[in-house]
């Protein structure tokens, strides 16, 4: 069901990027819901400890689920206390125990934790997602592992490896951000109180027998949730910054894939190339146009995630003394909008990757051009092997070299091979068999197949 109209700004996340899922647990409902489980699990802890009776938390277990916004954001106008207004919108419905709803807390006891539920909620959907990459590029990795192609550094042509070879390293970066996923231990602020040291819940459970670190355990093993040991008002903002780096972390590995294909799709190179559907549209003056939407999308919101750990890190850096607002209006923002465009991103990532399309002439073609340059290095060791001087014989191979070069920027073929094969000088020294094997492009790739297999066994999915 739409809940809004066209008439007023939507967020690009709120109707074109990322999924519903994500939308719904970064929405005001859901971060109600977890709002009213937690003060669920207190008061549950609070019957334990003979502080709400039976019947008054039967009451607030009953309306756990009944969210009504409307009402909540009237009594907002008013109070201008966003979750007090939640409290009294729950209290209002449960006509027996809302009288204990929130007893003991403060604040941030509730929303800390429910934001850390929602973080925890969202990075499963995110480590979902980068184990779909991560699948099938280890499929694209077995396919193309012996496909020879030449390899480029400084954005020009250097020595040949495998595409199978480069497709590891963009497995390689999903895998480490996955292994960063799994390692980060996510912690709530726990149940602390005002300025964290549980001063309020000591006096409420004076009389129980119950103290207030069991009471926190208690309430935070019905959530399910690890907490920190020590907190001010608020879990400590760094965490926001780690999850933010890790987040970050993802989007760089994917702009890096991302921008490499848009290189690997320009003319020039046209080895690789996104997928492109039938009627889809390129530009809208040029009929010819395929560009690498995807692609510049992808590290478009890269960059954007990129910069949102920085506001993160201020919010650490200045959330000074026990607490500060510094940090609580752009939560609002960094913290969605974070996971939302990771997720948009590794959506679109992981379709690229599925309808990538490889250009086996054109990359055989560049190392037909540009393959055989990486023999010279090879023939100037061996020749010197067998007595060439070696400053000679590089001067000799530097002029065939560059004459070759000028060939293929004036469009036609290589004639490297040739002029090896035939150079006197060089056949002094080695014979043409010699000369062609190290010409043959399959001796240059060292052991990338055998590295390319060896990478898939250790990645454990």
């Amino acid at each position: 069901m739409k809940t809004f109209d066209y008439q007023t700004y939507l967020s690009p996340f709120t109707i074109r990027y990322g999924s519903k899922k994500m939308r719904y647990i970064w929405s005001e409902h859901h971060k109600r819901i977890l709002w009213r489980k937690i003060w669920v699990a207190m008061a549950q802890v609070q019957n334990e400890a003979g502080i709400v009776a039976k019947k008054q938390l039967k009451d607030i277990v009953s309306y756990k689920e009944e969210i009504n916004i409307e009402r909540a954001e009237k009594i907002e106008k008013e109070i201008k206390h966003d979750l007090m207004a939640e409290v009294k919108t729950f209290a209002e419905q449960c006509k027996i125990g809302g009288g204990k709803i929130h007893l003991g807390a403060t604040s941030m006891d509730i929303e800390d934790n429910a934001d850390i539920l929602r973080v925890k909620e969202s990075l499963k959907i995110v480590r979902q997602l980068l184990k779909e990459g991560i699948g099938l590029w280890i499929e694209k990795v077995k396919r193309y592992k012996d496909l020879v192609c030449m390899g480029y550094t400084h954005l020009q042509p250097a020595e040949p490896t495998t595409l199978g070879y480069r497709f590891c390293l963009y497995l390689y970066d999903l895998f480490a951000d996955l292994q960063q996923i799994d390692n980060f231990h996510l912690q709530g602020k726990g149940i602390k109180g005002a300025v964290g040291t549980s001063a309020s819940y000591k006096r409420l459970l004076a009389a129980t027998g119950m103290s207030a670190s069991s009471f926190e355990k208690k309430i935070m093993k019905r959530l399910n949730l690890d907490f920190v040991p020590i907190s001010s008002q608020t879990y400590p903002r760094k965490e926001d910054y780690l999850v933010l780096n890790v987040l970050s972390s993802i989007a760089q590995s994917c702009y890096k894939f991302a921008f490499d294909l848009r290189i690997l799709q320009s003319a020039p190179f046209g080895e690789l190339s996104e997928g492109f559907s039938k009627k889809q549209v390129g530009s809208s003056a040029m009929p010819f146009k395929k560009n690498p939407i995807t692609c510049e999308k992808i590290c478009s919101l890269a960059r954007y995630v990129s910069a949102l750990s920085q506001a993160a890190w201020e919010n650490a850096a200045n959330s000074l003394l026990e607490r500060t607002l510094d940090d609580s209006a752009n939560r609002r923002i960094i913290l969605p909008n974070a996971f939302l465009a990771v997720e948009e991103i590794l959506i679109s990532y992981n379709k690229v990757i599925k309808n990538l399309v490889v250009n086996e002439r054109k990359i055989r073609y560049n190392l037909e051009q540009y393959g055989p340059f990486s023999a010279t290095e090879a023939i100037l060791m061996e020749s010197v092997k067998k007595g060439a001087d070696r400053q000679k014989m590089h001067e000799i191979l530097r002029v065939i070299s560059l004459s070759a070069w000028q060939e293929i920027q004036n469009g036609r073929a290589n004639p490297l091979e040739k002029e090896l094969i035939t150079n006197k000088e060089i056949k002094k020294y080695l014979e043409q068999k010699t000369v062609e094997k190290l010409l043959n492009i399959k001796n240059h790739i060292g052991d990338a197949p055998e590295k390319a297999l060896n990478l898939i066994k250790i990645i454990k999915l």
